[in-house]
């Protein structure tokens, strides 16, 4: 398996530490987020978790036209800019249009293509070419051996530091479900394994005008993909999920992180035994 270093600080893939991709859905603005970057980086420092700082500076596929979608590239870039120097931790944000790849990998340490994009071959050949990390989401429409083309396209442009992140398969109309199988199945391919904990148990478009979700099943979820393997755990983080202005219904809350990250470690522990 190739190894992914993030910013020449640390690692992801088989024998390193675990990492953890942590932070709220989007940015709201510089001073909560990066309140919540420092409060999640200490956690991480407790616990000798690595810890890669994520939101989104626009988030593109929201359900409604109406709904808060962050704030513009340029606000974005220099808020992650500030965060990333400030605290000294390394960025992952998402990147929608082939464009966007260049000016962002000059602030954000790994690129991350949203699983209902990851089949755009102008927006992986973008990023590919920036030398940065790509973090490449599963599309919730295919199948993880399907996910090997993907892999191929970033490769054929250059990309040699991969992640594979599993965040759930559409299951009906508004459900998703994860099928553990993928983790092993991914594995296969040489890419670090990372599990989107909390998109998976996302509802997209559940709520009729926005998309709801169970967080109450983000710890299960968490501690089966644990047990399985995993190199990575994504998870969103917000210091009150009820009113966060994206994806609340599925974000766990800070101060619930510390305990079920204690519960994930002993679990790895036991795995790598």
């Amino acid at each position: 398996m190739t190894k992914v270093s993030i910013a020449d600080k640390f690692k992801i893939g088989e024998g390193e530490p675990l990492t953890l991709i942590a932070g709220p859905c989007v940015i709201e603005n510089q001073d909560f987020n990066f309140k919540m970057a420092e409060e999640i980086q200490k956690i991480c420092r407790r616990l000798n978790v690595n810890f890669i700082y994520k939101s989104s500076f626009d988030k593109a596929n929201r359900t409604s036209s109406s709904s808060f979608r962050g704030v513009d590239i340029r606000d974005g870039l220099q808020i992650l800019q500030y965060i990333k120097t400030a605290i000294n931790v390394p960025i992952i944000t998402d990147i929608h249009e082939s464009w966007q790849a260049a000016p962002v990998a000059e602030v954000a340490d790994v690129l991350q293509i949203p699983a209902f994009l990851c089949r755009q071959t102008d927006l992986l050949i973008a990023a590919a070419q920036t030398g940065n990390p790509v973090n490449l989401k599963k599309g919730q429409f295919l199948a993880p051996w399907d996910m090997k083309n993907v892999v191929k396209k970033l490769q054929s442009a250059g990309a040699t530091q991969i992640l594979l992140t599993e965040r759930g398969t559409s299951f009906g109309y508004n459900t998703l479900v994860v099928d553990y199988r993928g983790l092993v199945q991914m594995r296969e391919f040489g890419c670090p394994i990372v599990f989107d904990a909390t998109h998976s148990v996302q509802m997209p478009g559940g709520n009729g005008d926005s998309s709801g979700g169970q967080r109450e099943f983000v710890s299960v979820l968490a501690k089966a993909a644990m047990a399985v393997g995993i190199d990575a755990l994504f998870m969103e983080v917000h210091e009150n999920p009820d009113s966060a202005p994206s994806d609340g219904a599925n974000m766990i809350a800070l101060h619930n992180l510390e305990k079920l990250l204690v519960q994930l470690l002993q679990i790895r522990a036991v795995v790598q035994l």
